[in-house]
């Protein structure tokens, strides 16, 4: 097999040997083409339609449509974004009779066997095109049922973001569902409706409603929002106010029902302590500045009004953050027990939680920001590069995702950042792991309040190691940096996870139970990385030797069952229903193996009572290895296969493992290792990775076969996957130190 780029345009016609230099277009490339875009907030009517635990939308309408009549149809209709054309796997579960329309076309018809099984459910392909993509689903009531579930398989990983359609709900997350309707109304025949109309030409009512009735917008807003409580209850009122230069004091008038504090930028202006008219003024400054009301209920009313001027003339008061969907000036939060107070720094965050009471004043949990419409709250949502069934991300920015290969990444970023002395790359890793980080608790909350997750899907809905343990080892990497507690308040419930709810063989081994999936009762050598890693950092970081010790334990075990003689190197799986490992050794599987046992070998105790069982491990395993090694320096997809395709990814594995190897005394350098390294490095910076830091030939992430040939044509690669990015960095780290460590150069840092 030819390279995958042409030697002019290689990393290697651009830098030579330098490998500063690659290190510096890869982490370069990889920060300038992910740039920190935000979560997106939107708001969110949870009086409209929920997702399930597994991510499915839960269109029940025999629930929300109670008064339909037998025969009655009901529409649900949304609106996909897709940065680039992406195809996923959707699930549909009908109830009854349903038909499913993505851009107009039908796409599903239901059947009479799917109409009639209670456990109905089925895969339709899903090919999203650039840009706006429209999906109708009609359904009709039965005796069966009336409604259907509909989402993305895999709907943690492949996130199916539904957005609302018509001009009047623009911005605004969720579905729009009609009223039950005597006969069809959309479709092939008869048309459908203009996602970018007003929902008003359609000529049906639709749900869920966005304005409030006039009466209810006379009442105060703490009234209209939450209703009049039984017992006193406190509320926030969050907006912002741009001060014009030149122009103090700033006024704030208005009138209050109850106890009322109000803070500019989380400094107290004004305390109301009854209710009435008031006028204040204070010292702002010019610019940008946030308000903060708390104001308790009243025997005459509950809520409050909040005017702003300068120099005589009023000010336009905004929301003081972007809230898609929202027009709005102000968010609110409430009921909340009026003897406790949220600092204001706490509370002027979008991700803020709030002690919430029910309308007699007993505790209700948390709740959350909400805006002035019925039953609407803000929502964080990750809408940045969303996956495929192939794990491609297109061009979008991955910024802000928790997820396997992205944990790879940021581990990659931080090295290299270290290596180079580059701070900026250091904070932007950082920047991202605290994208997720900050909104945990927020994340759990809105889990259970809405039933699925609108940010850190995997990492709130930890199920196996690939939703944990990769992001989670880069978390403690930047930990071991920052000593940001939030951090390791995260780990240990990973750890948690790890050590006391894992699916175990009764010998203690890792492995996959998942009930009725494709990979149930099997065990992958991919977990060996998605465990030890982190259980190694967390030992460390935690003072807890118990995590390191099951990690050493792990590897062991998995040797048993995956290791392959005579050729010395690891099956990708042990599949449990055959009682069987499938003996085909994929590269990248490999790899995970020698970079982890790496990673471990190097924080495991000089005495540890596994430790020469483990240098044994590492030792044959890159024995095994070695000897497959091509003449382009590249290993294959498939080890053992001469007619298999060269693989970036494992290369990079197997490069790093191998330096470390030599660099730390595991391995003789004169046993050609060392030459194996830099071969396997000039192999990927002449034919793998670009000038421009883009990496070519890394496989797309697999799924497993007991036929070697999934892995050879079925996997293909993918320019910059996310599974090569950060092993490049990685592997051009370890050959630097390692050819610094032979010139007597090499400076060991923490």
């Amino acid at each position: 097999m030819g390279a995958y780029i042409e030697p002019r345009e290689s990393a290697r016609y651009a830098f030579g040997g330098d490998e500063r230099g690659v290190l510096e277009a890869l982490a370069g490339r990889y920060a300038g083409a992910n740039p920190p875009v935000p979560f997106a907030l939107r708001a969110f009517a949870k009086s409209g339609v929920l997702q399930t635990e597994a991510g499915l939308y839960d269109f029940d309408f025999s629930n929300k449509l109670p008064d339909a009549s037998m025969g009655d149809y009901a529409y649900a209709f949304g609106l996909v974004w897709s940065d680039d054309e992406r195809s996923i796997d959707g699930i549909l579960e009908p109830f009854g009779p349903v038909m499913l329309y993505v851009n107009e076309e039908r796409l599903y018809r239901s059947g009479a066997v799917d109409e009639m099984k209670p456990d109905a459910r089925v895969v339709i392909p899903l090919l999203l095109r650039k840009g706006w993509n429209s999906v109708l689903v009609e359904t009709r009531r039965t005796a069966a049922g009336f409604g259907c579930r509909f989402g993305a398989d895999e709907a943690k990983v492949r996130i199916l973001q539904v957005l609302s359609p018509f001009a009047d709900r623009a911005g605004s997350a969720g579905w729009a569902f009609t009223d039950a309707v005597k006969g069809p109304r959309f479709g092939s025949e008869a048309g459908f409706p203009d996602f970018k109309g007003a929902e008003e030409a359609t000529g049906l009512a639709w749900h869920p409603r966005t304005k409030w009735t006039a009466e209810e917008a006379e009442r105060p807003n703490g009234e209209r929002l939450f209703g009049l409580p039984g017992r006193p209850a406190a509320l926030y009122g969050w907006s912002r106010v741009n001060v014009p230069a030149g122009e103090e004091p700033l006024v704030l008038e208005g009138r209050v029902f109850g106890p009322t504090a109000i803070w500019l930028d989380g400094s107290k202006v004004a305390e109301l302590a009854s209710a009435g008219a008031y006028r204040v003024e204070a010292a702002a400054g010019s610019g940008s500045r946030q308000l903060l009301v708390r104001t308790v209920s009243g025997p005459g009313g509950w809520g409050f009004t909040c005017g702003a001027a300068c120099g005589g003339r009023p000010l336009q008061l905004e929301a003081p953050a972007a809230v898609h969907g929202y027009d709005g000036a102000w968010l609110y939060a409430g009921p909340l027990d009026p003897g406790e107070e949220t600092e204001p720094a706490a509370a002027c965050m979008a991700g803020a939680l709030f002690p919430a009471v029910d309308a007699e004043g007993r505790c209700a949990g948390q709740t959350h920001w909400r805006v002035d419409a019925p039953e609407t709250w803000v929502r964080p949502y990750y809408e940045n590069a969303m996956l495929s069934n192939k794990w491609t991300t297109g061009s979008a920015t991955n910024f802000g995702r928790w997820d396997y290969p992205l944990g790879v990444t940021m581990y990659g970023l931080l090295r290299t950042a270290r290596e180079l002395d580059r701070h900026d790359l250091a904070e932007y890793a950082i920047r991202h792991i605290r994208s997720c980080t900050d909104l945990y608790a927020y994340s759990l909350w809105d889990r259970d309040a809405y039933g699925f997750p609108s940010v850190n899907h995997q990492l709130v809905l930890v199920k196996m190691l690939d939703n944990c343990g990769s992001f989670g080892s880069a978390m403690l990497e930047a930990y071991l940096q920052t000593g940001e507690k939030c951090f390791l308040g995260i780990a240990d419930v990973i750890a948690d996870f790890m050590l006391r709810r894992l699916e175990r063989r009764p010998d203690g081994a890792f492995y996959r139970l998942c009930p009725g999936e494709y990979a149930a009762d099997t065990m992958w050598a991919d977990d060996l990385y998605m465990s030890a890693p982190f259980l190694t950092r967390y030992a460390a970081a935690a003072g807890k030797p118990e995590a390191i010790d099951e990690a050493a334990r792990q590897f062991l075990l998995y040797k048993r069952y995956l290791f392959m003689e005579p050729e010395g190197v690891m099956s990708h799986v042990f599949d449990f229903k055959y009682g069987q490992a499938t003996r085909v050794p994929w590269g990248r599987g490999n790899g995970w193996c020698l970079f982890s046992l790496s990673e471990l070998l190097e924080k495991l105790p000089a005495g540890h009572p596994d430790r020469e069982a483990l240098l044994a491990m590492f030792r044959e395993l890159c024995a095994g290895v070695a000897a497959l090694q091509a003449e382009s320096g590249l290993w294959r997809q498939v080890l053992n296969r001469p007619d298999a395709y060269e693989e970036a990814s494992c290369t990079a594995m197997f490069a790093y493992a191998f330096a470390r190897g030599v660099r730390f005394g595991w391995l003789d350098g004169n046993a050609g290792y060392e030459a194996a390294a830099l071969k396997a490095w000039r192999g990927l910076t002449g034919e793998a990775i670009d000038r421009q830091g883009n990496v070519h030939g890394v496989c797309s992430g697999s799924r497993y076969s007991f036929s070697p040939e999934y892995y050879m044509h079925d996997l293909r690669t993918v320019v910059n996957d996310n599974h090569g990015i950060g092993i490049m960095m990685l592997a051009g780290v370890e050959i630097s130190r390692l050819k610094g460590a032979a010139a007597g150069t090499f400076v060991p840092t923490a």
